[in-house]
């Protein structure tokens, strides 16, 4: 390896350390950053199944982070079983990139070491993604400790402890779930290095431009901000006994 090589390297784990560090804070240039402004929705959803009997919602939310979970999990694998195929084929490689301009080939010894870098990034990402589905298997099981809408009425501070063990739960396991992510991208970034160590920098650089952008500066961020309701809006509380407009009574649920 060269200089180069090592540089690039250093500033691979720089970013991607900084950028960990940078998203535990709460703002950036005093902007909330989008997983921070997730973490209170998460909040504001266990507390409205406080008020509903009928958790069913609930359920397929959960569901659902547990299958995008579990995607993430079954991808990594198979990315590492890619990997270490691709150790098989070194010579291959080499044929293919020897025709190629800009880059900076070092041996085998290099390259198979880098490919296990890439493997070893992979192998993160399916811990962080493992841990995350097994948290949010702990989460389910907590939300059913929820009690009931008659008890909860009944005892608010056992409800209430009850639904923030859920959401400490459920954060910590969105947070090991964004972790590995984070990994899945910078092995996109990772990738430059097979070219050449100057590509990885720029490739790395990009990458994690674009995930600050998209936690800081996306529209996506700013959809699930607190804001006021659109001035064209031109909304009325309509009581439940109050008849319609022309003339017959409303249903009784509505």
């Amino acid at each position: 390896m060269t200089t180069a090589d090592y540089i690039a390297l250093a500033f691979f784990a720089c970013v991607w350390m900084g950028y960990s560090w940078l998203l535990h804070g709460r703002t950036f240039f005093g902007r909330t950053s989008l997983t921070h402004a997730m973490i209170e929705r998460r909040r504001e959803w266990i507390y409205n199944s406080l008020r509903r009997d009928l958790k069913m919602i609930d359920t397929q939310i959960m569901a659902g982070l547990q299958n995008g979970t579990a995607f993430f999990a079954s991808t990594s694998i198979f990315a590492i079983g890619s990997c270490f195929a691709l150790l098989g084929a070194t010579e291959k490689v080499d044929a293919v990139f020897a025709d190629l301009p800009f880059v900076f080939h070092s041996g085998h010894a290099v390259f198979e070491m880098k490919v296990g870098g890439l493997a070893a990034l992979f192998g993160y990402a399916f811990f962080k993604f493992g841990w995350s589905y097994r948290l949010f298997n702990y989460c389910t099981i907590l939300f059913g400790s929820i009690p009931m809408l008659r008890d909860t009425e009944r005892d608010v501070i056992a409800a209430e402890r009850a639904a923030e063990r859920v959401i400490r739960m459920n954060v910590i396991a969105g947070s090991n779930f964004n972790e590995g992510l984070r990994a899945i991208f910078l092995s996109i970034g990772y990738l430059g290095w097979f070219i050449n160590p100057y590509v990885f920098m720029l490739t790395t650089a990009t990458v994690i431009f674009v995930l600050a952008r998209r936690q800081f500066f996306s529209q996506a961020r700013l959809a699930i901000m607190d804001a006021g309701p659109p001035s064209n809006l031109h909304l009325s509380a309509i009581g439940r006994d109050m008849p319609s407009s022309d003339g017959r009574d409303l249903p009784e649920g509505l």
